[in-house]
């Protein structure tokens, strides 16, 4: 508790920070980080190699609306740049430039333009992404084109494979869509109708479309110090989000409105993003297991609410899921199947420690809860087939909500464990188990010899839940017009 006291100070301070000074608040990542990871990335990479980046697409929304932009998380931890129409290659080796200079890495970027930049916001630029994030080797993307690399002399160039899904800004031509279509005719990418995978084609091609994942999911499955502070700070604010719904929901809210009270604790905290969209399903709608639409107009008396939200904060996200009832009191019936998911929770925390296969903690969960529900008449046996806990209970967390790692648990590494039990309408049980939906969702940093639960600032047992609920909230007395009375 003194611990998450802390970081609810630090992060109070930050947003002061933020507010004093116009540009960035001071603990983003810094470059030396990115830098660290080029270097522990080329460690990695085979001999006589390159790794080659490209920056996320832009992605339209309606007309001449984008999506908020969001870099690629493999982008991004290689170098912390978070704009698009980029490009970034690391070497295996020292390559030597015209001038007579060696370099390891090199990236390309958008130019500055100010036009575009009274519309869309500031651009780093070559010169800034030197000087701000520590690449030597920097250069407008429109060089690109004219960079004159021999790439048939590597071994293996790693990639990520292309979707194919990249628009061509017509005005553009140093676009991400051009950067890729550059790098295919540099590279022989195969065309139209021929395969990266075709064996008769593999001792003449030096692209390598699958190495580079394997690589990358054991750099980011174990955090680093500075990811762990980020991690917890995430984790902080959404459990901070859990406490603040659980003080101030009544019957006749929205889900919507839930929502937003979530994701209103999320922005006071200065983060930037939601992880994921939210899940905040009220009584038979928890029981799909991504509902997003979050619409049901006015939650009842007798319900539960499941809530799955995770702020983004500096890029790395939380993943925490509480059940509540929407009254305060648990029903006999909800408390069963809450406790239930509990205990399957708590029996996996215990066996979490390095070296355990992670799907070892479904395990743990699939036969408390099977053995559970036979006890409360649910289901006939232990080993009656069932969709009443469709889901394993374990991924990392990071940069994704289902990040990058080997599905073994590393000290360092950063993971849920998330059972439930959800009963639709109309299932072949008794009729009083219908519509309970309970998840329950927390995340834990892997230590030397067991685990840290991370999330524990928001209550997890059916005791502590309530005692919340009664206590009063800020949005009290937040009170809007009726939208039909406001004319």
């Amino acid at each position: 508790m003194k611990k998450t006291l802390a970081l609810l100070l630090s992060l109070a301070l930050t947003a002061t920070v933020f507010a004093q000074n116009e540009d960035l608040p001071t603990d983003f990542l810094k470059p030396t980080f990115h830098k660290e990871r080029r270097a522990k990335l080329r460690e990695k990479l085979p001999a006589n190699s390159v790794a080659v980046f490209f920056a996320n697409p832009v992605r339209n929304r309606a007309n001449d609306v984008e999506y908020v932009y969001h870099q690629d998380p493999d982008f991004f931890y290689m170098t912390g740049y978070k704009e698009p129409h980029a490009v970034l290659l690391v070497f295996k080796d020292k390559q030597t430039a015209a001038n007579g200079s060696q370099y390891d890495e090199i990236i390309f970027v958008q130019p500055r333009n100010p036009i575009h930049e009274m519309w869309t916001g500031r651009r780093l630029g070559d010169v800034k992404t030197r000087e701000q994030l520590g690449l030597e080797q920097a250069f407008n993307n429109s060089e690109f084109d004219k960079y004159n690399l021999d790439f048939s002399k590597f071994a293996k160039i790693l990639f990520f494979d292309f979707q194919n899904d990249v628009r061509d800004e017509q005005d553009d031509t140093a676009d991400l869509y051009d950067l890729i279509a550059q790098f295919k005719k540099k590279t022989n990418y195969p065309t139209p109708g021929t395969s990266l995978t075709v064996s008769r084609e593999a001792q003449k091609n030096n692209l390598d479309k699958d190495a580079l994942a394997p690589i990358m999911d054991e750099l980011r499955g174990t955090k680093t110090k500075e990811e762990i502070d980020l991690l917890r700070k995430a984790v902080t604010v959404s459990c901070v989000g859990q406490v603040e719904v659980m003080k101030a929901i009544k019957p006749g809210m929205s889900e919507r409105e839930v929502q937003g009270i979530h994701e209103l604790v999320f922005k006071k905290y200065q983060a930037e993003d939601l992880g994921y969209p939210s899940i905040v399903g009220g009584g038979h709608n928890g029981c799909i297991l991504h509902y997003i639409d979050n619409y049901k107009p006015s939650l009842t008396n007798k319900e539960l609410i499941l809530m799955d939200l995770g702020a983004e904060y500096h890029g790395y996200t939380a993943d925490i899921t509480r059940t509540i009832p929407v009254n305060g009191k648990f029903s006999t019936e909800q408390k069963q199947i809450y406790d239930l998911v509990l205990k399957a929770q708590e029996e996996a925390m215990k066996i979490a420690k390095p070296g355990l296969p992670m799907n070892q903690l479904t395990v743990v969960c699939r036969d408390i809860i099977n053995k559970g529900l036979a006890d409360l008449g649910v289901i006939k046996s232990p080993t009656d087939k069932h969709l009443y806990f469709p889901h394993g209970v374990s991924h990392h967390i990071g940069l994704d909500v289902h990040d990058r790692g080997v599905y073994v648990l590393a000290e360092n590494s950063v993971v849920t464990i998330e059972p439930g039990i959800y009963i639709p309408d109309n299932s072949a049980c008794d009729k009083k188990w219908w519509g309970i939906a309970v998840r329950i969702e927390d995340d834990y940093l892997i230590t030397k010899t067991g685990y840290e639960l991370l999330s524990s600032y928001a209550p997890r047992t059916t005791d502590d839940i309530e005692a919340v609920m009664k206590q009063p909230s800020p949005l009290d007395n937040f009170v809007l017009p009726n939208l039909n009375k406001t004319n």
